[in-house]
């Protein structure tokens, strides 16, 4: 066997194949499509996957304000932040966060399951997450994906 079949592949920055992908996030659990949606970001559906590079391909979510919480999440889950004040600490459930801005939650869900590093805020910048079943990238031509 030659020494060269063993060698893994890395792919740098220039030879990236991105591609458009479009996602329903109609009736879709939320914990389940960002997973989906985090994995396909970080480009882990690939075989040319890269740990180092942003070899992920750029994700649109539609219908962001129709995705499903199991159970009591509605209520009982809550999401915690800090405004960098003493006493700060703000909480908010995620019929709040719905009611203010529905995207936001598809958004959080995604962002804190990619990695949290310079690498991690790149590939965030490939996501775009829109209320309603419209969205301004059809010049893209990106490919409905099931998930």
């Amino acid at each position: 066997m030659d020494a060269q079949s063993y060698k893994t592949k890395f792919v740098s920055h220039t030879q990236v194949q991105k591609n458009w992908v479009l996602v329903d996030a109609n009736e879709a659990i939320l914990g389940r499509l960002s997973s989906q949606v985090a994995k396909i970001l970080r480009g882990k559906n690939k075989p040319s996957f890269t740990p180092h590079v942003d070899c992920g391909d750029n994700v649109i979510v539609i219908n962001a304000e129709k995705v499903q919480l199991s159970g009591n999440k509605w209520t009982d889950r809550n999401h915690l932040r800090y405004t960098g004040y003493p006493g700060g600490q703000r909480s908010a459930t995620p019929i709040e966060i719905m009611q203010k801005n529905p995207k936001k939650l598809v958004e959080m869900a995604v962002k804190r399951m990619l990695p949290k590093n310079r690498l991690g805020r790149k590939i965030y910048t490939n996501l775009y997450v829109y209320e309603g079943g419209s969205h301004p990238h059809d010049a893209q031509k990106p490919l409905n994906v099931k998930l």
